[in-house]
């Protein structure tokens, strides 16, 4: 399963003859490839895979996705959980 996480570009820049971005995640800085999306611009979101931005999305899809991870986290946290209620039950 391939995740594509949204982040907030901070400023553009070309390294090495490619369009690349100061991306920040929700406080982490990560520079990403732009080649895919060279229209993209400071202050808009860009969902990354892998180091590349793979499109550009509007701020309320970015919060939708941020929302939709912060679902999966909990999920998650209740899951773990109950494992391990589980065994702890276990003999």
């Amino acid at each position: 399963m391939c995740l594509g996480v949204p982040g907030r570009i901070e400023a553009c820049f070309e390294k090495d003859g490619l369009p690349m971005a100061k991306v920040d995640f929700g406080g982490i800085a990560k520079d990403v490839c732009l080649s895919l999306t060279p229209e993209a611009e400071p202050g808009e979101y860009v969902i990354v895979h892998v180091g590349f931005s793979l499109n550009v999305v509007d701020e309320q899809e970015a919060n939708q996705i941020f929302e939709s991870l912060q679902q999966l986290d909990e999920a998650a946290e209740i899951e773990r959980g109950q494992i391990d209620a589980q065994r702890a039950q276990q003999p």
